[in-house]
């Protein structure tokens, strides 16, 4: 993923939500610590250029791979761009974030996620 300050935060999450379907990412303008979460009241509008809430503005690749735990991921965001970024999972149809679950892969959020949304679909179908 291209992170560069011409960019808005909704390509960001465009491109996440692609690879992974049952996740999403949110911007906060407070960083958060692992376990955590972030309060709704921070949230970032994904209307916003990267340059406008980003305290590191070095452009690069953020190399994202499905076995690296969401705190990793959110940990690579701050440090090496300086955005406070959230991982969120779809809970049938709720968004949750994985605070709680911080340490699992991406790939098992996806999957909890997406197993999450069958549930769901076979109960009000």
């Amino acid at each position: 993923m291209l992170i560069d300050n011409k960019k808005k935060i909704k390509d960001l999450q465009l491109e996440f939500h692609k690879v992974f379907p049952s996740l999403k990412l949110e911007f906060y303008e407070g960083s958060h610590r692992a376990g955590e979460p972030s309060p709704a009241r921070q949230q970032l509008d994904n209307e916003r250029l990267i340059d406008e809430v980003r305290s590191i503005h070095t452009s690069g690749d953020l190399h994202i791979r499905a076995e690296m735990s969401v705190s990793e991921l959110e940990r690579m965001f701050l440090e090496k761009f300086g955005l406070n970024a959230q991982v969120f999972r779809r809970s049938g149809n709720l968004w949750l974030q994985t605070s709680a679950t911080d340490n699992w892969p991406l790939a098992e959020q996806n999957r909890k996620g997406g197993h999450s949304e069958e549930l769901f679909r076979e109960k009000w179908e």
